[in-house]
């Protein structure tokens, strides 16, 4: 079984115009030029988790507005099918996030994602805090997107010394730091966050982490914790798979990290 927990899809009437922006401003801010394995629709999605033998594909859309949360989380409901689920969103500033994520956690969804570089927060801000705290209490899971993006310059605002001095307000165990607890921050992951309670998962790791240290990761911050993802259209499934499956992991640690993790966080 095969579980992507990191992937983005998107309203197919704003899809390709979405996934053109995005392509563009990783090539202008950072030089990346990678050219998406999806449409960036449900149905690309859909279509991509057969080809890539993927059980279930989990999306993680974004309210980069206060105003599109409803939409947002109305899109996500709907998605909902045999090889795709959804977590929801919400704007850290929205006056009401509190009653949203009471709503959140009544619809069913197992958690939302936030991202500190497209929503402007600091990941140990109080508002951010606050999330994190109340939807541990509501069962919910936070993904936060961490370390850099290849899509806005720096500073950034949820590097992995920022998520330690969080730790310090919330547990962390409700908490997903994607792209292995910082993107091309992997020295401050091992310093700061290595040990936490916090899972990570492995999206967009395949072209820019070591092996050596990505292997050293999870075996001190432990198998248990790791999320197989891939960050969906950029990376794909085959290339993360064949990535964790050089690494000097066991059968047991592998199965984890594809899906049994992943089995508990959505409760199936």
């Amino acid at each position: 079984m095969l579980i992507d927990f990191h992937t983005h899809a998107f309203p197919d009437s704003i899809a390709s115009k979405t996934v053109a922006v995005l392509k563009k401003a990783m090539a202008d801010h950072s030089g990346l030029d990678i050219e998406p394995y999806t449409d960036g629709t449900v149905g690309g999605l859909e279509i991509s988790a057969v080809k890539y033998g993927v059980d279930i594909n989990v999306v993680l859309p974004i309210a980069t507005k206060e105003s599109q949360t409803e939409k947002i989380n109305s899109f996500a409901k709907s998605i909902f099918g045999p090889k795709t689920v959804s977590f929801a969103s919400l704007h850290p500033r929205q006056p009401d996030r509190i009653d949203v994520l009471k709503r959140i956690a009544e619809a069913g969804f197992a958690g939302i994602k936030l991202h500190p570089e497209y929503q402007e927060f600091f990941v140990d801000s109080p508002d951010s805090i606050e999330i994190i705290n109340e939807a541990e209490k509501l069962g919910l899971y936070v993904v936060l997107h961490t370390g850099e993006d290849g899509g806005y310059p720096p500073p950034y605002h949820c590097l992995p010394d920022r998520m330690a001095h969080g730790l310090e307000y919330f547990s962390g165990k409700n908490v997903i730091a994607a792209h292995m607890g910082g993107f091309r921050a992997w020295d401050d992951v091992e310093k700061y966050l290595v040990g936490t309670d916090i899972y990570m998962d492995t999206a967009m790791i395949t072209q820019f982490l070591p092996k050596e240290q990505c292997e050293r990761i999870i075996k001190n911050h432990g198998a248990d914790k790791i999320l197989f993802g891939t960050d969906m259209p950029w990376d794909n499934p085959k290339t993360t798979l064949d990535y964790l499956s050089s690494l000097d992991l066991s059968g047991g640690e592998l199965e984890m990290i594809k899906y049994k993790n992943a089995l508990k966080i959505l409760n199936i």
